[in-house]
């Protein structure tokens, strides 16, 4: 049964959010009557920032955007996108590097559950930019204030020059 809203969802760590990210987030969500941006917890991989303070960021970088909203998720993102009657994953593709991992990630969901997916090319503006390239340039002083909001610079900063 399809949904009657135009559901998406958009899912990754967001460690942090980036000008790439929300760019993906409003270009869908314009596409889309609902944008949900699904907050993976993967407890294998070390995250700079905790789920909460991912989430509490993605609420404050997308609140000028009236029809996203954020949550988190552990488990399968079709999990996710059945709890919230998403039919379609939004992806943003980089390169064709990121391509050839997402299709597998796409066939795999469609597969599961008969989630679809989007892929949106990024931006050329941020089409080399990632969350781990972010820390490393904030963590040796570079200044990444073209690349994430002003609150998420803060924040990094605060927490990558504690240690």
């Amino acid at each position: 049964m399809k949904p009657e809203a135009r559901i998406a969802a958009c899912s990754g760590s967001f460690d942090p959010v980036t000008y790439g990210h929300l760019d993906i987030f409003a270009r869908a969500a314009q596409l889309y009557d609902e944008v949900w941006v699904a907050v993976f917890h993967n407890a294998s991989k070390n995250a700079l920032f905790s789920v909460e303070e991912r989430v509490e960021l993605l609420k404050e970088t997308t609140a000028d955007l009236p029809n996203v909203r954020v949550a988190s998720f552990q488990g399968l993102v079709v999990d996710f996108c059945q709890k919230h009657g998403a039919a379609v994953l939004v992806r943003g593709v980089r390169a064709a590097s990121d391509f050839d991992y997402e299709l597998q990630m796409a066939q795999m969901n469609y597969g599961l559950a008969g989630i679809e997916t989007v892929f949106i090319p990024t931006n050329p503006l941020y089409s080399f930019l990632s969350s781990s390239m972010v820390k490393d340039v904030t963590k040796w002083g570079g200044d990444v204030s073209s690349h994430v909001p002003e609150i998420v610079q803060s924040r990094l900063i605060e927490r990558l020059r504690q240690e």
